[in-house]
């Protein structure tokens, strides 16, 4: 059964995303889907969708959402004061709605991003195999005042699963970015890979869903590389000395030096930072295998 979500109010930035698209990164597609994966799953988890179905990413200032139909979601990453008609709701839980109930959310307590998944999914239509929203690609890039989702009218089964999920929340607050050495890490210099190592960093409020900025420089006297492939989570460093961490919507090759790697686990980390947050590089060895 089908039913509907309208848009009473869109937010500041808030889209449609899945675990992004592959394979088209050759003709330049970026890769996009959610900035936090970790927060994605728990909220299909909980609700007992397949890991990866489409969530709505939420940035900073939550939307005011009405669904027309009764339906289960549940609120994952940052605690942006969900309420379900105008009464506080807990991140990490099952909502049951009724036709008609409105979700909004209020001031941020913690994070940056926060996740709303739904009972059976969202049913954006899907672009080269995915439903992540991005602009210059899809019809939509982020919700507009008076919009309407649609989405599968299913809602959550009670039965007994006889299962529970431990949920890390401790990487929202986190400020250690776990990082890998980039394929150009072993031309900086020792003061260079130090200071990378020992300083705090502040992320700029320039930063997106394309890349995060620090403010800070690192002195730089490295020589531009040929153009070569990025991915999310590739920590370039340009002539200036200026830092760029790519992220999800970030482009698929470039020419600036690549001195780190971001784990997994940091970009998510990373993900829930707000612009002027302190971050610090913690750097991980390679994994055994």
């Amino acid at each position: 059964m089908k039913a509907e979500i309208e848009v009473l109010q869109p937010g500041l930035y808030t889209s449609i995303q899945d675990l992004g698209r592959y394979g088209f990164q050759k003709f330049g597609v970026p890769q996009s889907g959610v900035m936090d994966r970790y927060a994605m799953r728990i909220c299909n988890l909980i609700l007992g969708n397949p890991q990866e179905k489409s969530v709505m990413e939420i940035t900073m200032q939550g939307p005011q959402l009405k669904f027309n139909s009764p339906t289960s979601v549940c609120i994952s990453g940052a605690d942006l004061s969900p309420k379900l008609n105008g009464q506080a709701v807990s991140n990490n839980e099952i909502i049951n709605l009724k036709k008609n109930d409105i979700i909004e959310f209020g001031k941020r307590k913690s994070g940056f991003r926060s996740y709303l998944g739904i009972s059976g999914g969202f049913e954006t239509e899907k672009v080269m195999e995915s439903l992540s929203w991005y602009e210059g690609l899809t019809d939509q890039f982020r919700l507009e005042k008076g919009m309407k989702l649609a989405c599968s009218a299913d809602s959550f089964s009670n039965s007994e699963t006889y299962s529970s999920l431990k949920i890390d929340s401790e990487y929202i607050s986190s400020n250690a970015i776990g990082v890998y050495p980039g394929p150009e890490f072993e031309f900086l210099t020792n003061t260079q890979k130090n200071q990378l190592f020992n300083a705090d960093f502040n992320t700029d409020e320039k930063s997106n869903r394309m890349a995060v900025q620090v403010k800070e420089e690192l002195q730089n006297d490295l020589q531009p590389i040929i153009t070569a492939p990025v991915m999310p989570g590739t920590v370039q460093l340009t002539p200036s000395g200026k830092i760029i961490i790519l992220m999800r919507d970030c482009q698929t090759t470039g020419g600036y030096p690549r001195i780190l790697q971001l784990s997994e686990y940091g970009i998510q980390v990373l993900s829930q930072k707000l612009p002027g947050d302190k971050i610090k590089f913690l750097k991980k060895n390679y994994p055994e295998f």
